[in-house]
């Protein structure tokens, strides 16, 4: 069997890995020129910690995971406002999960399947076709490939989702913040190594990420009511402006704008599709589902739905109906959990009112009290 999969994310790298283990073979197509590195941190964890451990990459993730030494809130002026040390960090993530780049989880994957499955890179779909024998699909370099199954793994702005199951306005759901995030060539003085700073005010977010490594992460998150008319401003343009006299590191911060490989900025929507499958096209990750950085599991529902994927494929041999039905018959619930818990948490991310902001670090300010640590950790060891 041959699948064709639209996007080299970690969405699709983990089908090809998956299919690779049930003895598939599998193109992988991507619009990039290039592999793209860094992404922001994420917690790996629930399906997909359990996913990567029986697909056997867990050792891989966890020798790149990072460890936070601190997470400092900060005051507009830079000060301390409160922080969570090592212990209760650990307390709020449970020991089935890890704090690890989105990059570095693309890495491990490309690792696993770069020798067995070919990616054409600089590439994309424009046209898809199909019929009960298989699915054919038109490259942009003027290519057409024939498989028994097509991927959209190609994020949010889907062009396979657009192009088989219609326009994107169909299915997105703005939740009216925007997010930025790219890699600093140097760590501000005002943040130590392996330390993450961070400080919201006037529904604005900022992080500065230490991996401790050498590595540090921009991550910028703000409220607006014109999503898309940002996207099309671009970040240098929007950022600054958003930002303006806000202080602290932030100056510096987006001065690494000059220097950086690549951004990554783009509106916080999720995508509602009320089927994920259509014959032998399926979406998967953020093409399907997009939960959002608000839900904080994106990942894990990439790696864990290309695991569940590849099981349902291979339990129910050429009839793709069945294993798709009851793959999304499976997935679908934690899927609409997350979204809901993402739309919950838009409310309160990087409040504009101070009361309000107050009030949602609270559960973090309670977290660094060595009581209610204790009590996280012994929860989580129950579970």
């Amino acid at each position: 069997m041959r699948a064709i999969i639209i996007g080299a994310g970690i969405a699709g790298l983990a089908a090809a890995l998956r299919l690779h283990q049930i003895g598939w073979e599998s193109l992988i197509v991507e619009r990039a020129p290039h592999r793209r590195g860094g992404g922001y941190a994420v917690t790996f964890g629930g399906i997909g910690y359990d996913a990567a451990e029986r697909m056997g990459i867990l050792p891989a993730l966890q020798a790149r995971a990072f460890i936070t030494n601190e997470l400092v809130y900060h005051k507009p002026n830079g000060q301390r406002r409160f922080s969570l040390n090592r212990e209760a960090i650990a307390a709020t993530m449970g020991s089935r999960s890890m704090n690890i780049l989105r990059g570095d989880i693309e890495t491990v994957l490309y690792e696993q399947v770069h020798d067995n499955t070919p990616i054409r890179f600089g590439t994309t779909v424009t046209a898809v076709n199909q019929n009960d024998t298989g699915v054919h699909a038109t490259l942009s370099d003027g290519t057409v490939e024939h498989a028994d199954l097509l991927i959209g793994a190609d994020g949010l702005h889907s062009t396979t989702r657009t192009l088989v199951f219609g326009p994107e306005d169909n299915y997105r759901l703005d939740l009216d913040h925007m997010v930025a995030v790219y890699m600093l060539d140097k760590r501000p003085a005002a943040i130590a190594e392996g330390t993450t700073g961070t400080l919201s005010t006037g529904g604005r977010t900022i992080a500065v990420i230490s991996i401790g490594d050498g590595r540090n992460v921009a991550f910028f998150g703000y409220r607006t009511d014109r999503n898309l008319g940002n996207l099309a401003d671009g970040p240098h343009k929007v950022l600054p402006q958003v930002y303006d006299g806000m202080g602290w590191v932030v100056p510096e911060v987006l001065a690494g704008m000059k220097t950086t490989e690549s951004i990554y900025f783009d509106t916080i929507s999720q995508m509602v599709v009320d089927r994920w499958s259509r014959g032998r096209v399926v979406l998967l990750g953020d093409a399907a589902w997009c939960v959002t950085l608000f839900a904080g599991y994106g990942s894990a529902l990439a790696v864990g739905g290309a695991d569940l994927l590849g099981t349902a494929l291979r339990d129910n041999p050429g009839d793709f109906d069945a294993a798709l039905t009851r793959w999304e018959a499976e997935l679908r619930p934690e899927v609409e959990r997350k979204q809901k818990l993402g739309q919950r948490v838009k409310s309160v991310y990087a409040p504009a009112n101070p009361v309000a902001l107050w009030l949602s670090q609270l559960p973090l300010r309670l977290a660094a009290l060595p009581p209610v640590r204790r009590y996280m950790a012994r929860r989580f060891i129950k579970g």
